[in-house]
């Protein structure tokens, strides 16, 4: 089982979910793919970047960083997280 796997499981079994909803970009160069997603994590509607370094058509490493998006009516400007 691939550690990247592993985790997401680990993170299951203690209620926090990552769901993805929609991608709204993928880019990449050389090694690096970075997908930027849209979905929820505990349920929370969550802004998900993921950069992978791809190695032998395998992920070799991955990062990844999470946000909460918060209810329209508490954003500071109209620009969203996309």
């Amino acid at each position: 089982m691939t550690s990247l796997l592993a985790g997401l499981q680990e993170l299951a079994q203690k209620g926090l979910t990552v769901e993805y909803d929609g991608v709204h970009m993928i880019l990449g160069q050389g090694d690096f793919v970075l997908v930027v997603n849209e979905g929820k994590f505990g349920g929370k509607p969550t802004a998900i970047y993921d950069l992978y370094r791809v190695a032998d058509a395998k992920i070799a490493e991955h990062w990844d960083t999470l946000e909460t998006i918060p209810p329209r009516d508490a954003w500071k400007n109209d620009n969203g997280k996309f």
